[in-house]
């Protein structure tokens, strides 16, 4: 008899998503096609429980999948103003009013009288608490949009968006980008001069520290302006080829006219009158938009370093977000009242389970999307 050979037993393990580099980031148009499925799906429901289940999806896959750039330090800002916009609404309710009726008086505060002519506006009286379940619930949608946009300013890289964009939109393209990119760097300063200030045993808190600590915010934000505009001269920024004229009025008839058809062909799918045209009218109105922009890209001489390429994974990021919204617009249409619960009677919401497993969905990204490396690893800016 021979004795057996046969080493340990290893066990497989599953398969994980690669870490992420330059070469394999995903586009940044990937993780806002996700975030703003995620904000559809929230713009369609005012369910108190689907939107914390759309918050905690969005905020799961931040936390899984950011990157220590300096906008990705944005979420906790968007959540904090995403609380301060449930507070403004409780508050206008309070003092203004509601239309909706009540029946459970929770306070009464002194009503000012107004004139014949502001009739139907008051201030003051009486405080139900239908009218402020009501204005919590519209409060938490409007809350739950913000949160799901932090998220895509958290994970998506402003300037690979930028390179993502058509030739004929890039000049909108980088005010657009600076000015999404200039509250995440603000907040990025505002955190660092706040800790340089705790170092040094200084106070953080109080008019008077918020004072000294916005002068250099301002300055440093300025700085950046102005860099970032040497280099945009250094790289021959606004140049534009020589095209016919005939082109280019082709160009402005195509865009405008694809736009006025890209409106008119959503107004129609919203309106039940115009179902029946409106679907074939956005199609055209995007396919001449397209070509528009197509053609307006002609104009422009700039080259791209790296494209960013959409693979499966990519796909995969985007498509789970509009799978999400799609499965809430669907779920409106089945059972509406599920979606938006009532106020008069008061009554507990109830969680849809079929709308609450198509929010699940969106947390595919956070599996499939490439790990970002430990902060301070030698490629974690490479990934970037």
């Amino acid at each position: 008899m021979t004795a057996s050979t046969s080493g340990p037993v290893r066990l497989r393990r599953p398969p994980r998503a690669p870490e992420a580099t330059r070469s394999n980031a995903l586009p940044a148009g990937a993780w806002w096609l996700w975030a703003l499925g995620l904000a559809t799906a929230a713009s369609r429901t005012t369910n108190p429980l689907l939107l914390g289940l759309l918050v905690g999806v969005a905020g799961y896959v931040v936390a899984a999948r950011r990157t220590d750039a300096p906008w990705a330090r944005s979420y906790g800002t968007f959540i904090k103003i995403g609380l301060f916009v449930v507070g403004v609404r409780l508050v206008f309710s309070i003092f203004l009013g509601s239309p909706i009726p009540g029946t459970h008086p929770v306070f009464t505060l002194p009503e000012v009288p107004l004139p014949d002519w502001a009739k139907g506006v008051r201030i003051g009286g009486r405080v139900t608490a239908e009218q402020l379940l009501f204005a919590l619930y519209e409060g938490a949608k409007l809350a739950a949009l913000l949160i799901c946009v932090g998220a895509a300013n958290s994970l998506a890289n402003p300037a690979r968006l930028l390179k993502s964009l058509p030739g004929a939109l890039y000049e909108a393209g980088v005010a657009v980008v600076v000015a999404m990119t200039f509250a995440p760097n603000m907040v990025a300063d505002v955190a660092r001069l706040r800790t340089a200030r705790r170092l040094r045993g200084r106070p953080t808190g109080g008019i008077k520290a918020v004072l000294q600590i916005g002068l250099p915010v301002l300055e440093g934000a300025l700085e950046r302006s102005v860099a970032v505009a040497a280099s945009m001269d250094a790289r021959g920024y606004g140049r534009t080829a020589q095209v016919p004229p005939a082109v280019r009025h082709t160009t402005n008839v195509l865009t405008l006219g694809g736009l006025l058809g890209v409106c008119a062909g959503t107004y129609g799918l919203l309106a039940a009158q115009g179902a029946v045209y409106g679907l074939p009218l956005l199609i055209a109105g995007l396919v001449a938009a397209m070509a528009g922009l197509r053609l307006g890209g002609a104009r422009s001489v700039r080259t791209r370093y790296r494209p960013d390429r959409w693979g499966a994974r990519a796909w995969l990021v985007a498509g789970s977000g509009i799978v999400v919204a799609v499965a809430m617009i669907w779920a409106g249409g089945v059972d509406a009242e599920a979606l938006r619960p009532g106020v008069v009677p008061l009554t507990a919401p109830v969680l849809p389970l079929w709308p609450a497993a198509g929010v699940l969905i969106g947390l595919l990204p956070a599996v499939v999307a490439p790990v970002p490396p430990p902060v301070g690893a030698p490629n974690s800016k490479e990934s970037q």
